[in-house]
């Protein structure tokens, strides 16, 4: 496959000398050169690809920075416009997603009293959504390797497990474990609920301590070398009510029910009601939030993965497939795995055991 660079002037230029792509979110540079920085922009054209960095980044960048040419300045505009009239572009795509009206407005004048046309519409944010949608074998080596950090510290957590310890403790020993072991921090704030916090999907660690018969939902995710993932394993401290174990294995039943039938040409709102149509029947009402999303270079990418997403499920695509029970004032249930769509189905790229585990 291309590298990330190559793929989008294949779409948007396709050899045309006029047509230029200037990428100027800080998420999307990063995608593009493997480069992190809080500024500049990579301007890609049909003869180059130049990330203009100042001062503060540009000898880091030098040396890191792939599939680009890195350009110092001392005038960001000008330096912009002397590229793109180097390389004789008439035309530029910009982001309009992450840029502000100040901005759009600064560069529009700027290149404009150059002769250049600036597009501001859909078209760059949408090539970008499309192609990060699809993961290079290389995007996925680097999720597999932030979820082996991940599965990891769901074992390395379970010791821990006991009555009196607060979810914020262990959510601690999570990130403190994960970043020990090479991560580069966590994916996203993680979230451990016990007992009746779990029946807040999004529930944030506090003094919350522990008891025998709680519910222990813990969302964990590493982040390593920019690439994220992204897991959910619910355990007991002790042995479970026939409640609660129903309703354990309903939502593993929703789980798995997925892992079986997603493959390339399924609307994403189809794979969806599968986990769906199975909670409801038993518990309706309880999994109020999407099946899942997309997972990658950002924590939540496309596709959405929810009873409204009619994107097509296709090979490449890393989701997550996390259906979920919320019993308010009471406990929740949700199993969390990654998955990547293959040719014919679907690879979990997820290694930590799903059977109710009751320590």
């Amino acid at each position: 496959m291309k590298n990330p660079v190559e793929r989008i002037r294949d779409r948007l230029i396709a050899g045309d000398r006029q047509k230029g792509v200037m990428v100027y979110s800080e998420r999307n540079r990063r995608y593009f050169t493997e480069f992190p920085s809080d500024a500049g922009a990579l301007l890609i054209t049909a003869e180059g690809a130049y990330l203009l960095q100042d001062f503060r980044y540009e000898e880091a960048a030098g040396y890191s920075a792939k599939n680009c040419t890195v350009v110092g300045f001392k005038n960001f505009v000008e330096k912009l416009c002397e590229l793109m009239e180097q390389d004789g572009v008439k035309q530029v795509y910009m982001e309009i997603n992450k840029l502000s009206v100040a901005d759009s407005r600064k560069f529009e004048k700027a290149f404009n009293e150059k002769g250049i046309e600036v597009v501001l519409d859909e078209t760059l944010d949408n090539a970008i959504k499309d192609q990060r949608m699809i993961k290079s074998p290389e995007e996925v080596k680097k999720i597999e390797a932030a979820q082996a950090i991940t599965d990891a510290a769901f074992q390395h957590i379970l010791p821990f497990i006991k009555e009196g310890v607060t979810e914020r403790e262990l959510a601690l020993e999570i990130e403190f474990f994960m970043r020990k072991n090479g991560a580069d921090g966590v994916a996203f704030d993680l979230i451990v609920a016990a007992g009746k916090s779990g029946s807040q999907c999004h529930a944030v660690p506090g003094q919350n301590t522990v008891q025998k018969g709680d519910f222990i939902t813990m969302d964990t995710g590493a982040l390593l070398d920019g690439y994220h993932s992204d897991m959910t394993r619910t355990v007991a401290l002790g042995k479970v009510s026939d409640e609660q174990r129903k309703v354990y294995e309903t939502v593993l039943e929703a789980q798995l029910a997925v892992i079986d039938a997603v493959k390339p040409g399924m609307l994403c709102k189809d794979v969806d009601k599968i986990a769906r149509d199975i909670i409801e029947k038993d518990y309706p009402g309880t999994f109020g939030h999407g099946l899942g999303h997309g997972v990658g270079f950002e924590i939540h990418e496309w596709p959405a993965f929810s009873s409204k997403d009619d994107t097509v499920c296709a090979e490449g695509m890393v989701i997550t497939d996390e259906p979920g029970i919320y019993l308010p004032a009471k406990y929740g249930v949700r199993i969390e795995d990654m998955l990547l769509i293959t040719e014919d189905g679907c690879r979990s790229l997820t290694k930590s055991p799903k059977e109710l585990i009751e320590l």
